[in-house]
């Protein structure tokens, strides 16, 4: 039996006054409008700059952005295209499918295969699905049917060396949802916005105080469940994605003692043991930062320091465990300017 202890990996806090109801409306006295509300099994939140919007027509545009990229990606529903596509059911794919997997593919190579979206046979083997699963599941079995190299898309068809081969999105799909709706809000004329949904954020322009938007990130340590109660850092963010994995709220623990996480290197099948505790990154988009997130968690503190120090557009704040347990951090010199000061008490 399996005792769960499952917590969610990514989260962000937005420093603002967010109502958690569904609702769009303005605040005057604060020149911003807040529309909130539920999507993908979480919870999203967009601020606009300004006031005087159509907050009802905005919030119902929004929400519908929400359910088209849920019926593509999510795995949570079983009759999204990609829930479809796991059990063979069609091999046609939409845009946004194509997009993710075209960016994972090169992730996939940048990184040797640590990081994979093909391997939803483990992530479900290893209970972190609706799956069944199993606390010793057949690891060499279940290697034969991951490989990014193994699938590929041709004139909007998605094709598969083996049949049982499922993909797992998740690892990025948030992140381009942001996108997706961040882009529909450029079209709007909106210059002035964050959106955050499930930790993963995108923002433009300046906030309420013509200042970059200040997001808070959490302090990586277990029994810290509430968001924002424990704040490890606020940094300033314009024109760029950011979002922030980690391994402290999402494991389980076998009858054995064995302590389960959720992140799993695609190369070797096993669930990844390492003193990074969370990475939070900063690229230009936040299916980038949702997917370098994912992959510096496989790769560990050390090769993450090594990967980032040869990518300059991509920003990091990496916080890890010492031999003594004590939290510490790495940060890439281009995240250390980002940092805003807070008050000594």
């Amino acid at each position: 039996m399996l005792h769960h202890c499952i917590r969610q990996s990514i989260w962000l806090i937005v420093i603002a006054t967010f109502s958690y109801c569904c609702s769009g409306r303005p605040d005057p006295k604060e020149n911003r409008t807040v529309i909130d509300g539920f999507a993908q099994g979480g919870t999203y939140h967009i601020v606009l700059k300004g006031t005087g919007y159509d907050n009802e027509s905005l919030k119902y545009e929004i929400d519908s952005l929400f359910l088209v990229v849920d019926n593509s990606m999510s795995l949570y529903n079983p009759e999204s295209l990609l829930s479809r596509l796991n059990r063979n059911e069609t091999d046609s794919v939409d845009s946004f499918i194509t997009r993710c997997i075209e960016q994972a593919e090169k992730i996939s190579r940048e990184s040797d295969g640590a990081y994979d979206v093909t391997i939803k046979p483990l992530t479900a083997a290893y209970g972190f699905a609706e799956d069944s699963t199993s606390e010793a599941p057949n690891v060499d079995s279940l290697l034969q049917l991951v490989g990014y190299e193994k699938i590929s898309i041709r004139d909007g068809r998605l094709t598969k060396q083996n049949s049982n081969m499922q993909i797992d999105l998740n690892s990025l799909a948030q992140g381009a949802t942001v996108d997706f709706v961040a882009s529909w809000l450029d079209t709007k004329g909106f210059e002035n916005y964050i959106i955050e949904m499930g930790g993963e954020i995108f923002c433009r322009g300046t906030n309420a105080n013509d200042k970059a938007w200040q997001v808070g990130i959490d302090r990586p340590i277990e029994g810290n469940l509430t968001p924002g109660a424990d704040l490890q850092v606020i940094i300033g963010i314009s024109g760029q994605g950011l979002a922030t994995s980690g391994n402290y709220r999402k494991y389980y623990t076998t009858d054995d003692g064995r302590k389960i996480v959720h992140t799993i290197d695609a190369r070797t099948g096993e669930p990844v043991i390492s003193n990074l505790l969370s990475a939070t990154v900063v690229a230009s988009t936040a299916t980038l930062a949702d997917a370098y997130g994912t992959l510096f968690m496989i790769l560990g503190l050390d090769r993450s320091k090594e990967f980032l120090s040869t990518r300059p557009d991509l920003q990091a704040y990496l916080i890890y465990s010492d031999d003594a347990g004590k939290l510490k951090t790495y940060v890439t010199p281009g995240l250390a300017s980002m940092i805003v000061p807070q008050p000594k008490h």
